[in-house]
């Protein structure tokens, strides 16, 4: 077996506060969104980088909870403009973890988490 891609689905249960995280925040993009009819739940691809995320407010498609680790390049800078945006309900650390990377561990206001990591170089290695 030879897999390409994998897209989580994280749960969702308020659009306009999704998109103040998701897209506000973070800086993603929606890519497209999809609704049945009108006043029926919202299923919808963004991206940031590489990284595509479905977001759906279907109860049955996932539950909120999740944690999703994220490889990433450029995570010093990401976290700085992170922080200069003063986002009110999140303000996160930029941590070493035992595993040998940089990390940024964001909430999201569904109870799911996003760990977004970037390998240390060798020289910061011998303190782990």
């Amino acid at each position: 077996m030879k897999c390409t891609k994998v897209v989580p689905i994280l749960r969702m249960f308020d659009y306009a506060k999704a998109v103040e995280f998701y897209v506000d925040w973070l800086g993603f993009k929606i890519d497209w969104e999809h609704q049945f009819e009108d006043n029926t739940p919202i299923y919808m691809q963004i991206s940031l980088g590489g990284i595509e995320l479905h977001l759906s407010e279907h109860h049955g498609d996932c539950s909120p909870g999740a944690h999703i680790h994220i490889d990433c390049t450029g995570l010093k800078e990401f976290h700085r403009s992170l922080i200069d945006k003063k986002y009110k309900y999140n303000r996160p650390g930029l941590e070493k973890t035992f595993y040998g990377t940089w990390c940024v561990t964001v909430n999201d206001p569904f109870f799911n988490k996003i760990s977004f990591n970037e390998e240390l170089p060798e020289n910061e290695k011998t303190d782990l």
